[in-house]
């Protein structure tokens, strides 16, 4: 059977630290598709009924275990009582559940018949790769597989063609859409799916209102991280050009920065011309949208922060932190990933967009179009220099004429029209 190990991932709203942690490594496989409440459940929807459904089509269940969460008021008469209310009714033997213990605990007396595991603070490499044997096993049992690639000849070898949508009106067989891409130069991707999501806010500054809804009716993948010195040095010797960074070479992970919009986009060609066999059809490396940046720092829940909503200076780089310099990326990872596995949308450095600075609401039908030097661009994410406020999911800024704090993070997209 074609199609990727369905896994269900049952916790208490305190522990959303930890599991969201989880969901992201799941994710990043490409033949498990794992179900979280927070990026799948959407205002309006009958909570119960989508959480039944959602158990009910599961290959696999995870149940994640604090002392906290056992003892909670609530929890298991919610999540985990329909879990194991499906479980009383299931043939024995054809419901797959996993305890796992994200601390030191007793699992409840209904969870017992099933061996937990353990993905502890510290250990959770190790927790991880037992995780998933007992996943792949499960997805053997059951003959699952992912689609194979067609393949497209070139002059000098045979390069797999992905060819999962890019819409999602399209209605045809097709492969299923990775959660990950990794291209040869080392650049990883993670998916971040068709849907609506909340932007913008009212709270803040004009330019963020108002807060409304935006439908992105296409799967797109962004960077986990930002181009660093290092990768752009790549482009820089292709053209017998000037690094823009002075002694990048003692800072070979960090991004990038000192780059003007007419070299962004000269970069992003060179990386399509360097990469073009082992991108999806139909699909290119380029600048995110406005709207694409913020959903992928933020999710579905509209968080202020893309950990959550609460500030913290131990998740990225800001003036809080009492840094005078970015760091490299990834230094905040995972602790300060956005829900889709994305590191530092948060402080570090400014990131390029190539929307247009105007005002609110969004309109995906009318933000593609011909951009110059000369045009204000949106910036996101804010830098090490800018206080908390400046470094919000729904922040807004713009290309003032300079690119000193400027990064790249790129993605992989529909080709605009």
């Amino acid at each position: 059977m074609i199609r990727p190990l369905r896994v269900f991932l049952c916790h208490s709203s305190n522990d959303k630290p930890a599991v969201r942690e989880l969901y992201q490594k799941l994710r990043a496989e490409a033949w498990i598709q794992p179900w979280l409440d927070e990026e799948e459940l959407y205002p309006g929807q009958d909570w119960n009924m989508e959480i039944e459904k959602a158990v009910e089509a599961a290959d696999a269940i995870i149940v994640c275990l604090t002392k906290g969460s056992i003892n909670k008021e609530g929890y298991v008469q919610r999540e985990l009582r329909i879990v194991l209310d499906f479980a009383d009714y299931k043939p024995e033997g054809t419901l797959y559940i996993m305890p796992v213990r994200l601390e030191e605990c007793e699992p409840p007396r209904r969870l017992r018949a099933w061996q937990y595991a353990d993905y502890f603070e510290g250990q959770r490499e190790r927790g991880f790769e037992r995780l998933l044997v007992s996943l792949k096993r499960r997805s053997d049992s059951l003959g699952l597989e992912i689609e194979s690639f067609p393949q497209k000849e070139t002059k000098n070898k045979t390069i797999p063609v992905p060819n999962w949508p890019i819409s999602a009106k399209e209605n045809k067989p097709v492969a299923v859409p990775p959660n990950k891409i990794t291209l040869s130069n080392s650049m990883e991707f993670m998916r971040v799916p068709v849907g609506k999501f909340v932007m913008g806010s009212d709270n803040h500054d004009g330019d963020e209102k108002p807060r409304h809804i935006v439908d992105i009716p296409y799967d797109y993948w962004m960077a986990r991280f930002l181009i660093t010195n290092e990768l752009y040095n790549s482009y820089i010797e292709s053209i017998s050009g000037t690094h823009p960074v002075d002694g990048w070479e003692k800072k070979k992970n960090h991004p990038v920065v000192n780059i003007k919009w007419e070299d962004v986009m000269a970069y992003c060609q060179w990386s399509n011309n360097l990469l073009e066999t082992e991108l999806p059809l139909g699909l290119i490396l380029r600048l995110p949208t406005e709207a694409e940046w913020e959903k992928a720092a933020r999710g579905t829940d509209g968080f202020e922060y893309p950990w959550g909503n609460e500030f913290d200076k131990n998740k990225c780089n800001t003036k809080e932190g009492g840094k005078d310099s970015a760091t490299a990326v990834g230094y905040y990872s995972p602790q300060g990933d956005s829900p889709y596995g994305c590191a530092d949308m948060s402080g570090n450095v400014w990131e390029w967009t190539s929307s247009l600075y105007m005002p609110y609401p969004f309109d995906i039908k009318n933000n593609v179009q011909e951009v110059s030097k000369n045009d204000k661009l949106v910036l996101r994410g804010g830098s090490f220099v800018d206080v908390l406020n400046n470094t919000r999911c729904a922040t807004r800024y713009f290309n003032g004429g300079y690119a000193k704090f400027i990064g790249i993070r790129l993605c992989i997209g529909y080709i605009s029209k």
